[in-house]
Order: C-alpha cells, then structure tokens, then sequence
C-alpha cells in the first residue's frame, strides 16, 4: 500500500473558524493519525490543514483536483489545464508535498483519457509523488490504468454501502495491488447517526470504552485489508473518537455479528432451472426493451418497469424482493441497468430467494438508439419536442440528446462473473419499416433541389418565413432554429430528427431513400437514418 496508516481523517467538514480546525487537526495527529485527505474543492479546508501539517513532516496528505463549486454546487471539470492548476494550487496552499494526488471525478463534458493523461503528466513531471482516481466505475478504473500509473482508488464504502464490491472496484484494486481509500465510511453526514445507532455497535462500543463509530470504522478495516479508511470530523473530540478506529481489535465473533447485523448485498449463482426465475432485459435507452419483453408479458411474466412504476433502480429491486417474497415464479426487469452495481442489486434479490437470473444485454449502436429515441418521441407527441420541453420531460418519449450520451458513457457493458444463470449479447437490428422512398436535400442545396424533395436544414439565423418560403417550392421542409454549442435539441444534424419528423409526416422510409448534402456531418446524418448519401 502507499499509504502507511490504515485510518485517516477526511478534512471536508473543517469549515468552520482557523482555530477549530486547527485543534481538530491536532487532536487526530495527537491520536496517531497521519493520513489526512482534502481536496482543491474544499475551500478554506486545504489551507488550514497545510497550516496545521507545518510542523508533522511525517503526516501524508491526499488531496484531489478537477472540481469546482460554482454557487456551492459540485461540477467536474477534468480539464487538462485546469486540473495543472489545481495541482499548482494546492502545493502553494499546502506548502509541503502531494502524497498522493486524486482527480475527484470524472467530467462527462471531457473525455476520460484527456483527463488521466494530463493526471499522469503530474506525476511523470514531478509535481505530485503519486496519482489516483476518484469516483469512478470499473470501466472507467481500467482505462485509467492503461493510460497512468494509477496507485490508489478512492470512492464511497461503508457498512451500508457495498457498491465497490458489487461493482468490481474493489476485485481490481485486490487484483492489482492498489490501495482503495474509502470515503463516507460511515454512510455520510445524513446517515452517520443512525449507523451509530445499531445496537450492536452500540454494543460492542460499550464493551471496548470506545464511540461507536469507532466500531464501525474498525469493522470494515478488518474485512478489507487493503483499505484505508477516511472518516471526516468536524471537531477535537470527534477526532480522537475516530482514531480509536486505529487500535480497536474486534474478535472473529464480533466481527461475524456486525456482518450478521449489516447483512451486506453478496452477488450469487442461481442455477437455472429453479421454480423462479428473474430476467433482467437491460441496453441504452432506445435498445428496444419494451419490444423485447412485449411477448414475454403475453405469456404471463410479470413486468417491473422504471417508466410505468416510477421511483429509483433500487426502489425497483425492492419491489422485486417483494413480489419474489411474495411468490411470483417469472419476472422481467427491462430498464437500462448499465453499471454493474445496479444489475448486481437485482442479481442479490433474486439470489436470496432462490430465483436464477438470465440476462439479455440488448448490444445497440448510438446512432440506432438516437433513432428510436426520436421516434417514440414522434409516436408520443405527433412533433419533436423543444428542448425547454425535453429539460421538463419526465418520461421517456421526452429524452434529450444530453442524458442518452451520458448514459453510453456510464455503460459497463455486462461480463460472465457478474453471476448470471446465462447472459446473452444480442446485437440490434432494425426492423424494416413501411414507407416509400424519398429524396432528403440539405438546406445549403436547396437552390439545386427538385419540387419532390423534402428540404432539412440547420438555420437559427434565418428570417421566420423561411419555413413558408421553401414549404411553398417542396415536398416538404423541416429546419432546426435552435444554436450552436452542446446538442439541446433533436433536430440539429448530424442529430436525426429532422429526417425522421418528415418521414414520420409523410409516411417515408428513410433507409430507402437518399439524403444530398455537403458536409461529414450530413453523411453522419445519412448513416443515422439508414439513407444513401449522395455527396454534392
């Protein structure tokens, strides 16, 4: 481990007065901790613990960088410059060396390898003794060890939060030797107490003379022994209830007990063939579920869907244990379930009841997606809706361009150990659909177009009666009026709605028709849609 201590102290919630978090500080280092972790984002927090680390060149410090807090919120920026000069600026505040030095978090607004890439020129530049990651999934941990020389994980775990094992996090740093940093090790400023207040730490904080956080905090040490443990304190006493963590032995019973009493979520194999039997249909919004499960339902499967059921993934796995505990025989789970801790609460379910879970991962491109995305919106509303509209949806016929890139991202495409009965990769393939041809003309070739073609076109700047104008010369005529920058809209190319609004009008099938344009963007257009593009 490059760590030396197996509890710190998280310095987040040092926000108060200089002098408190100074005696704060003081007493943990008084108590032996000696691994402290901050970050660029915590304002004054960095500061104030350079000042209280002065005289411990002994202590180690994590602190992170790419995240801002504009009006108090948490925004990712993993910028390469921007995550230099957060670096730059903690060794100026802290004014003593990087121990180890974090990206907070992944920004969906820049590619991952940008961002693990400039963390790696930190290290290779000397500025920081070593580098890790911060709040990332699996997929996103193994990019980042191909591209840096990763040495530590941070993310949530606690007694109540199994997410690192259910998601593999925690299998990858065992496998590769990194140090995996546990932030909120006691579930979070809202959730401490009542984690404190189980009866068996309360219990066996009584038997040791220690609080029960203390407890807490030695239990899940002890079950992972590659963890370092980071609680945060807010005051003196706070600290030295913690750092108790540091010496607190716990027996094999109790141990057992507090594991008993936490009962956490262990992803099992449920053998096929049982008298239950759960199927999760999961994919990208826009992979074809409903239609998957359509038959499956007329059979007499039981459907729980997020769209019809409202509330959370997990409120879902809840639902399920309800109805397995219940005794309901056949259940189909068809939501998008792209991360392996979300499938994994299902498979956890399904395996204290005895119920087998075979898995169908619907395989579908972006571009296909997008297309059905636009076309449920087209089926639902007759239109392609505005994107103050798609900012106010609620439901999935109002998905805005944002949420379905950011949810192809997030996707941890599903593996063989993730404990499935069977699990089956099934490609996407369009349907053919009725219509007839048609001939789809850019708006920047309309001058050279025929009475019979259907004009599409960007045009935010052009006079309003321009719809009328080339309404009155075509087929027809859709243009996007909406700007530039990041896509907020379904109709700005190589987007596909503007194609699909018209076929959807006048009864056209685009993969039978062509589309005339000028740009690599009208071509991506073409391909979206299916359409032989003609280059002019």
């Amino acid at each position: 481990m490059i760590l030396r201590a197996r509890i710190g102290l998280g310095t987040l919630r040092l926000d108060d007065e200089d002098a408190a978090a100074m005696a704060t500080v003081g007493a943990a280092l008084d108590a032996g901790i000696r691994v402290f972790d901050t970050a660029r984002a915590y304002g004054e927090s960095e500061r104030r613990l350079g000042a209280a680390l002065a005289a411990h060149p002994d202590a180690e410090v994590i602190t992170k960088g790419g995240m801002a807090r504009p009006g108090g919120q948490w925004r990712a920026d993993g910028r390469a410059a921007t995550l230099r000069r957060d670096c730059e600026e903690s060794l100026r505040v802290l004014a003593r060396p990087i121990d180890l030095y974090l990206v907070h978090a992944p920004d969906p607004r820049v590619a991952w390898a940008t961002t693990v890439r400039a963390l790696a020129r930190l290290a290779g530049d000397g500025l920081v003794r070593a580098v890790g990651v911060s709040n990332v999934t699996l997929p996103q941990l193994d990019e980042a060890l191909a591209l840096a020389p990763i040495a530590a994980v941070e993310v949530g775990l606690s007694l109540l939060d199994d997410l690192p094992l259910r998601a593999g996090v925690l299998a990858r740093c065992r496998e590769r030797g990194l140090t995996l940093i546990a932030h909120s090790p006691l579930g979070g400023p809202r959730r401490a107490a009542k984690l404190c207040a189980t009866p068996i730490l309360v219990e066996l904080a009584r038997t040791h003379a220690v609080a029960p956080a203390a407890v807490a905090l030695a239990a899940l040490a002890a079950e992972h022994p590659e963890v370092v443990v980071i609680p945060g304190a807010r005051t003196a006493e706070q600290a030295r209830q913690l750092a108790a963590a540091a010496t607190l032995a716990l027996d094999e019973s109790e141990r057992a007990a507090i594991a008993e009493a936490f009962a956490p979520k262990r992803v099992q194999v449920a053998t096929s063939g049982g008298e239950r039997e759960v199927l999760l249909v999961f994919g990208i919004q826009g992979a074809g579920k409903s239609r998957t499960v359509e038959p499956l339902v007329a059979a007499g499967w039981e459907r729980l869907n997020r769209d019809e059921l409202g509330g959370s993934l997990s409120g879902l796995a809840r639902r399920l244990d309800e109805r397995l505990g219940g005794g309901a025989r056949r259940v189909v789970l068809d939501n998008t379930y792209v991360t392996r801790a979300s499938r994994a609460e299902v498979l956890a379910v399904a395996a204290r009841h005895g119920a087998s879970v075979r898995g169908i991962f619907l395989d579908v491109p972006i571009t296909e997606a997008q297309v059905n995305v636009v076309r449920r919106m087209l089926a639902a509303h007759g239109r392609l809706l505005s994107p103050e509209e798609l900012r106010r949806g609620r439901d999935n016929t109002a998905l805005a361009p944002a949420a379905l890139f950011r949810m192809a991202r997030t996707l941890e495409p599903p593996a063989d150990d993730e404990g499935f009965a069977s699990l089956e990769r099934r490609p996407f393939v369009r349907e053919p659909a009725p219509g007839k041809a048609a001939r789809f003309v850019t708006l920047d070739l309309a001058d050279r177009a025929d009475a019979q073609s259907f004009v599409i076109g960007w045009a935010p700047d052009a006079p309003p009666s321009l719809e009328a104008e080339l309404g009155a010369r075509f087929a027809g005529v859709a243009l996007c009026r909406h700007g530039g920058g990041p896509p907020v809209c379904w109709c700005r190319p190589p987007l596909p709605g503007l194609p699909l609004l018209l076929a959807h009008a006048h009864g056209l099938d685009p993969a039978a028709s062509e589309l005339h344009g000028t740009s690599t963007a009208h071509r991506a257009l073409a391909a979206a849609i299916g359409a032989r593009f003609v280059q002019r």
